[in-house]
């Protein structure tokens, strides 16, 4: 992959849909992105693991401001599973612990998968970057040291096979934040007496965001630096599930300074999170609205973001 000529980072702004190939890890992702675009500051909105592909959005300049919004929201992931085989890392990654016979039907299969539906107990896979005492657990991991983990709740809003071949399927999960889909892959293996692990995985959606109009790296770098930046959507657009309230002149001006502002929307009260937009439409940032009509700013674009 090619990268323009050094030169000094430059100041954009926006929203990147990747996706991911296999292969890589996200940071590795969003440095060539950020190289490809020149720019000056880049985050993204929670990793994908290496072997995992799809949907990674990046964040460039001030739109890392709102880099964690994506972190609570619900995802989906089309995942392939073989079944038979366990390993310690519960994906195609790992070292192989044990083999089993596999004589399961369809209708066992599905019956298993409705098992997992809805609020569910998961304990946390010990190759994982959950952290304890602050070191993540798949360094003690690859010192074959076992940490008890806690099972977490999460909650499996839907769950769907799409394919089965006898020692294999194919199936969709849309599933809150926290999910490990390579445990559910495996607990899923487990219920149905031969074990599994997941071979294949892919994230669709984050939130409102999908991989319709995600792009790869390598079609990103084939682009002009144009064409690269008209693939960037504004940094609103990891808010689109908070209301929208739109500011006179006047609260915009106060607003953008850090200062209280009052909605006179005190008779259809709304409490909580809010995007904020000045007089003109433009995005100003976060806020958090009072039952009483104030809005508090909390964490706002530069004044001279464009």
């Amino acid at each position: 992959m090619k990268y323009p000529a050094k030169q000094s980072r430059r100041k954009v702004d926006g929203i990147l849909l990747l996706d991911k190939s296999a292969g890589i890890t996200s940071n590795t992702a969003l440095q060539k992105a950020r190289r490809l675009f020149n720019a000056a500051k880049a985050g993204h909105t929670g990793t994908l693991d290496p072997m995992a592909t799809g949907l990674l959005p990046l964040c460039l300049g001030e739109a890392t401001k709102f880099a964690g919004e994506l972190l609570t929201a619900d995802k989906c992931y089309a995942a392939t599973v073989r079944l038979g085989v366990r390993t310690d890392t519960a994906d195609a990654e790992g070292r192989v612990l044990e083999i089993r016979p596999v004589a399961v039907s369809r209708e066992q299969v599905e019956s298993a998968l409705a098992r997992f539906r809805g609020a569910i107990q998961q304990v946390p896979p010990m190759h994982s970057a959950l952290k304890r005492d602050g070191r993540p657990l798949y360094e003690y991991a690859r010192q074959g040291i076992e940490i008890e983990r806690m099972p977490r709740a999460v909650t499996i809003h839907a769950l769907d096979m799409i394919a089965f071949s006898g020692d294999g399927m194919d199936f969709n999960v849309a599933c809150s934040k926290g999910t490990y889909v390579r445990t559910l892959a495996q607990d899923i293996g487990d219920v149905l007496g031969c074990g599994g692990h997941l071979t294949a995985l892919r994230r669709t959606r984050i939130g409102d965001l999908g991989l319709e109009t995600a792009i790869t790296l390598d079609a990103l770098e084939a682009l002009s630096p144009q064409d690269r930046d008209a693939m960037l959507l504004p940094a609103d657009a990891l808010l689109l599930a908070l209301p929208r309230l739109d500011l006179d002149e006047d609260a915009t001006r106060r607003f953008r300074q850090g200062q209280v502002v009052r909605t006179g929307q005190e008779h259809e009260p709304f409490t909580g999170r809010l995007r904020a937009y000045a007089a003109d439409g433009g995005f100003l940032g976060l806020g958090r609205a009072e039952t009483d009509g104030r809005v508090t700013p909390l964490r706002l674009l530069a004044t001279d973001f464009e």
